[in-house]
């Protein structure tokens, strides 16, 4: 994996890098790690689904089509994926691809609900040391979390957490997006992790797919954001949050991590028809940059699009450019700029310095809309339960000496170690895991 050499203008010259968020403003020549959706099918209706997952797309990516992705990005020397969907485990070739990408090279990690996480799927996992787990649950309390997930959702992900930890396996997330309602349970959340073995890890509440609905009511309020921050702080170290929350940076102190915007230059993601999208939350035509069917293939989208190259170019800032802490939060997070109907170049609607509100007090028009919609139901949303089994075939590979490369564990730039000289060639080192966020 090498660094992609900045567009050549006769006007621009950019400058050295210094700091290690430097060396990406210009994109890699393969992601770092990659969201990869492999269904739209779910048991669950979760009112803020980033996908508007439910139903199942029949144009799907099959079997033999999703082994020539892993191929390809085990050529290209992708770091990990981390699958999602829809719920992943309840396609019937998910624990296929599993093993396959493990024996590719391609380090797994996928996101669940639990449904298909029996004692027997459990012990499977525990013995698999290239995989990661993600439960997903969005409250301490059972009544907080079923609002959002649907009726027993939350019983759910405690069996699946506690048929995990009686497996041995340590090293699995609870994973929880953060909403108004739930921002008051932060410690109650890390109470739980800690009492099944777990690690927690925070994530921000995007308006993307059926979020778009419902972000007004469930995204947190000013005063809780202050409140998420300093819990922050107080637990570096302690809780993973994948690059969320770089836009609370403009409080004055850095959280962990990346702090930038990878999309289209670290991140992307692959959708279960093979569309390519520059972010996981920003599932519009917008930032379509291409189809892994067309000729040439994900790496062909991920080196040639337009979309891609728009995205690497260098910044202006726009109307961030003369605050203060640009430099610290880059003007957000674009998805929730676009989804709010906000400009792209403008403040983020969550801008903790104020700007996002007056910003969202001015806008003009109608937000736009996510692009396609798999729910059930649209008004209101209900999950739905009863889906069949589905064959396991996860096992230990022995001829693995070690674990893939997976040096991203939750931020995109773990373990990374910049070529020398900054435009140098050759494969980016997976050394210790010691800047996961």
């Amino acid at each position: 994996m090498t660094l992609i050499s900045p567009p050549t203008e006769t006007s621009f010259s950019p400058p050295r890098p210094q700091r290690l968020v430097d060396h990406f403003e210009y994109g890699l020549d393969a992601p770092i790690c990659l969201t990869w959706e492999l269904t739209y099918a779910c048991n669950l209706s979760c009112v803020h689904c980033l996908s508007s997952s439910g139903r199942r797309d029949p144009r799907e990516l099959t079997t033999a089509e999703c082994k020539a992705i892993i191929d390809e990005l085990e050529r290209m020397q992708v770091f990990y994926v981390n699958i999602g969907g829809g719920e992943p485990t309840v396609r019937a070739d998910f624990w296929e691809l599993v093993d396959y990408a493990t024996a590719h090279h391609v380090g797994v990690k996928f996101s669940t609900n639990g449904v298909k996480i029996t004692p027997e799927i459990a012990a499977k996992l525990a013995a698999n040391d290239y995989v990661d787990v993600q439960i997903s649950l969005d409250g301490a309390t059972a009544d907080v979390n079923d609002r959002i997930r649907g009726p027993r959702s939350y019983e759910m992900a405690l069996q699946a957490m506690a048929n995990l930890q009686a497996a041995g396996m340590t090293n699995f997330k609870l994973s929880v997006v953060c909403t108004r309602q739930n921002i008051g349970q932060l410690d109650e959340f890390k109470s739980l992790a800690d009492r099944y073995g777990a690690q927690l890890r925070l994530t921000r509440l995007r308006p993307s797919g059926r979020g778009a609905d419902v972000w007004d009511e469930l995204h947190p309020l000013p005063e809780q954001q202050r409140e998420l921050f300093d819990w922050l702080v107080a637990h570096d170290g302690e809780v993973l949050t994948g690059d969320s929350f770089f836009h609370l940076s403009a409080y004055g102190q850095s959280l962990s991590g990346l702090n930038l915007c990878g999309a289209g230059r670290v991140v992307c993601l692959i959708d279960p028809v093979g569309d390519v999208y520059a972010c996981p939350f920003a599932i519009h035509d917008e930032f379509l940059a291409g189809n892994v069917r067309a000729p040439g293939g994900f790496q062909g989208v991920w080196r040639t699009s337009e979309l891609f190259a728009r995205l690497r170019a260098p910044q202006s800032g726009g109307a961030c450019s003369s605050c203060s802490f640009f430099d610290s939060c880059k003007g957000g997070c674009m998805a929730a700029k676009f989804f709010t109907g906000l400009p792209l170049d403008g403040p983020d609607p969550e801008c903790v310095q104020g700007y996002g509100e007056a910003a969202l007090e001015q806008r003009k028009g109608d937000k736009p809309k996510p692009t396609g919609d798999h729910s059930h139901r649209t008004t209101p949303p209900r999950p739905r339960t009863g889906m069949g089994p589905v064959r396991v075939t996860l096992s230990r590979r022995a001829d693995l000496a070690a674990p893939p490369a997976s040096a991203c564990d939750e931020s995109p730039i773990a373990g990374f170690r910049p070529p020398s000289p900054i435009e140098g060639t050759g494969r980016v080192d997976a050394v210790e895991d010691g800047m996961s966020t």
